[in-house]
């Protein structure tokens, strides 16, 4: 499973490549504006540098909500870097625009999914990702780690290519859920993957090693 970092923060995305983990990124006008990156140019330059950073996947999300515009924004941003992956939402002209990105030899990441059928459409559109955003769904009292289930096995029993990309990952128990139920990918804050270094029996173990090679050279 790749692990991608949900964030437009340079700083985190430099850290997440150095601990020799960062297979690729994930952004939206969100992040974006929390970066307090405003204005389409900055956030063209802005895209630039994350993938300046980084040679895996990066999402770039468009913002119109119609297939000529979504097209028009999506060309636009795959000519940023090769590594630009265009994220469109799931709603009638995005499968449109998704299958015209296809069509045309431009990666997609089909984001806000939240049901099978919604999975079935963006793969047969030929999207190259799917997000299925599993920590809203589990807000609704739903189970996200049971549509991503669903979803690898439909695709495997349909023999469908898009990666189903879990998303909206707040912990490092959604990490491992999502491993487990088949996610190719999980994309997240950094604090998430850094959780799955902790473990109570680990730091007392080292404690113990350390106290005892000092015993033993003092």
């Amino acid at each position: 499973m790749q692990f991608f970092i949900d964030t437009a923060n340079l700083d985190q995305i430099q850290e997440a490549k150095e601990l020799g983990i960062l297979d690729g990124v994930t952004t939206n006008p969100s992040l974006m504006a929390k970066e307090g990156i405003t204005g389409t140019d900055n956030v063209l330059n802005h895209y630039k540098k994350i993938c300046d950073i980084t040679t895996g996947d990066v999402s770039a999300e468009v913002i119109s909500t119609d297939f000529a515009g979504m097209v028009e924004e999506g060309k636009r941003l795959s000519e940023i870097a090769d590594n630009i992956v265009v994220k469109v939402p799931m709603i009638k002209e995005g499968i449109k625009a998704i299958r015209w990105f296809t069509d045309n030899g431009i990666s997609t990441n089909c984001t806000l999914v939240f049901s099978a059928g919604q999975a079935i459409l963006a793969a047969k559109a030929g999207a190259t990702y799917l997000s299925p955003f599993i920590g809203r769904i589990d807000d609704i009292t739903w189970d996200g780690m049971t549509l991503i289930k669903d979803i690898a096995e439909i695709y495997a029993i349909q023999g469908y290519m898009t990666n189903i990309l879990a998303a909206s990952v707040r912990s490092p128990l959604h990490i491992v859920q999502a491993a487990k139920n088949g996610a190719d990918v999980v994309t997240c804050p950094l604090s998430a993957i850094t959780g799955l270094l902790n473990h109570p029996l680990t730091d007392i173990g080292l404690a113990k090693f350390l106290a005892d090679h000092k015993k033993a050279n003092s």
